[in-house]
């Protein structure tokens, strides 16, 4: 497997990452057990989540995927640090396609909404960190500066 480094931070990211928006739709929580397993046996190491999967978008299945991989590794203690792990929080919903049932339809990325993001994505994720945190659709209305290397806690 080739890697990058992720920005300056110094991190290796395998180019080739694991997507996860169907786990809890279409996958189950045994079959997003075994692709995990599966990537990193191969050197995979990125694996990619958000809080509104699986897609599409449904109030009865947010959250799956990244409780899935809370789960695997809760059943593989030791293997988080071998993973890149990302996530992304959901924003504003103004298109008929955005999910309007995470934090409400007035979800913004100010404080408020990126803590209760993050908070909620960890207990999923049965973690305290992620490697990446992305917003998952830019809310271009607003001119939102987020500093390089912030950090919230």
């Amino acid at each position: 497997m080739k890697f990058r480094k992720l920005g300056d931070s110094g991190v290796d990211v395998s180019l080739i990452g694991l997507g996860t928006m169907t786990w809890g739709e279409q996958n189950t929580e045994a079959e997003a057990h075994e692709q995990i397993t599966y990537a990193l046996a191969q050197g995979v190491n990125l694996i990619d989540a958000a809080e509104m999967y699986p897609v599409p978008p449904r109030p009865e299945t947010q959250g799956l995927t990244e409780q899935y991989i809370g789960t695997w590794l809760a059943k593989n203690p030791g293997k988080r640090a071998e993973i890149v792990l990302a996530t992304k929080i959901a924003g504003l919903a103004r298109q008929p396609h955005n999910p309007r049932h995470i934090r409400g339809a007035e979800n913004q990325f100010d404080r408020k909404n990126l803590f209760s993001a993050i908070d909620t994505s960890l207990q999923r994720l049965q973690t305290d960190y992620v490697d990446l945190y992305q917003l998952h659709w830019p809310d271009r209305s607003t001119m939102t500066f987020v500093p390089p290397r912030l950090s919230v806690y």
